[in-house]
């Protein structure tokens, strides 16, 4: 612009309002890729893993008791090393609470054990002092009865003719009843038995070895509970219910054995303190224990005093060691250690077939460990302890359902 004066004037810029920045759009998120969807193939067949659970239960039982006839066949072949085995183990059981208290006492492990396998042995060493004693004099005893015994057998021969009974029938059971055959026969066990000193030397060993074992069973145990803690629970039930068990046999072993002992001296029957610990003895086989101690008291009986004598020794066994020992005992026993009377007998039955007399004798106990080993230890056959174990006489009240009618 020209100023009138002849200047140049600039013009000032208008300035324009400033206008904000319009904002940038944010860049679209692509978005995610979708996955194809898979194109569907047939499945390759393939071979199902076999498990227990998918087995018929049939085979599983056939298995099972095939398994189990197994087992009882190889028990049965190794009786004569499994049977001291298992009376050691259970000596053992019923003797350890003594060192126990000794340690707690203050006394060193080494005499607490020392003073265990001395007391096993001497308890061992009497039993089989009085027997071999009391058997020896029985031995030499009985031949002098024969006179006694054929007078007998000449009355039994004129009463049997009564009824018909043949001559030649009562001439077998008389050739049976043979004292002086019963006679060698207890010389002949006599001489089994000094044959027998090595299995003795065995028992005495095993006996030995395990006292000295079981001084360090709770330290296997604290190692074994980490790992196994229903197996060492199951074992402390076992060894339990034994003690519980030999505690109630022996109570009621040792009634016994002194009522028969007086009642046999009362009635003048010759050795009866073997008779007495026979019977003791006999208390520790189930059920059937006091057939086996009648018979030599009964016999002596018949050959002393008659039949009159013969009839009063079955009734004094009849009234004590049959109400005490099969009809009270059974109940007591089935309380301690979890076993029905009906499990007990046929325990007794089985373990008597595997592995004999001792068998019988360990018949409860044996079937304490099987039970420990097959249903305590495993919480899924729990259900077997329901079958096989007793109820106490007080829960089977609270659970009897009444009779419909009332």
């Amino acid at each position: 612009m020209i100023h009138p004066h002849g200047a140049i004037r600039l013009r000032p810029a208008r300035r324009r309002p400033h206008r904000p920045a319009e904002p940038v759009p944010p860049e679209p998120v692509p978005p995610e890729p979708v996955p194809p969807e898979p194109v569907p193939t047939e499945p390759v067949p393939t071979e199902p893993v076999p498990t227990g659970a998918g087995l018929p239960r049939a085979v599983v039982l056939l298995g099972a008791g095939a398994a189990a006839t197994v087992v009882i066949a190889g028990l049965r072949s190794a009786a004569w090393l499994l049977a001291p085995v298992f009376l050691a183990m259970v000596v053992v059981i019923a003797a350890s609470p003594l060192p126990r208290w000794l340690r707690r006492k203050g006394v060193p492990n080494w005499l607490a054990t020392t003073a265990l396998v001395l007391l096993v042995y001497a308890t061992i060493a009497i039993v089989v002092l009085v027997m071999v004693v009391s058997v020896a004099r029985l031995a030499s005893l009985l031949p002098t009865y024969a006179g006694r015994a054929d007078d007998l057998v000449g009355g039994l021969t004129s009463t049997l003719s009564r009824f018909h009974v043949g001559p030649d029938q009562v001439r077998q059971a008389a050739d049976g009843l043979d004292l002086d055959r019963l006679a060698r026969l207890l010389e002949s066990v006599l001489g089994t038995a000094t044959s027998l000193a090595s299995n003795l030397v065995f028992l005495l060993s095993l006996l030995l070895f395990l006292s000295f074992e079981a001084a360090t069973v709770d330290a296997r145990r604290a190692r074994i509970v980490a790992d196994r803690p229903g197996m060492v629970e199951a074992f402390a039930g076992f060894v339990h219910n034994t003690r519980r068990y030999l505690v109630v046999s022996t109570v009621f072993g040792l009634v016994v054995a002194a009522l028969d002992t007086v009642g046999l001296l009362v009635m003048g029957i010759p050795l009866a303190v073997l008779w007495g610990l026979l019977a003791f003895l006999t208390n520790y086989i189930p059920n059937v224990g006091f057939v086996i101690g009648l018979l030599p008291p009964a016999v002596l009986g018949l050959l002393e005093g008659g039949w009159g004598r013969l009839l009063a020794v079955v009734v004094l066994y009849g009234v004590l060691n049959f109400v005490l020992q099969s009809v009270v005992q059974p109940r007591f026993v089935g309380d301690a250690v979890g076993l029905s009377s009906t499990v007990t007998f046929l325990s007794l039955i089985l373990w008597s077939w595997v592995l004999g007399p001792i068998g019988a004798v360990l018949a409860v106990p044996l079937s304490l460990l099987v039970k420990a080993l097959l249903v305590d230890s495993d919480p899924r056959a729990r259900w077997v302890d329901a079958m096989i174990g007793s109820v106490p006489r007080t829960k089977a009240r609270r659970h009897e359902k009444p009779d419909e009618g009332t």
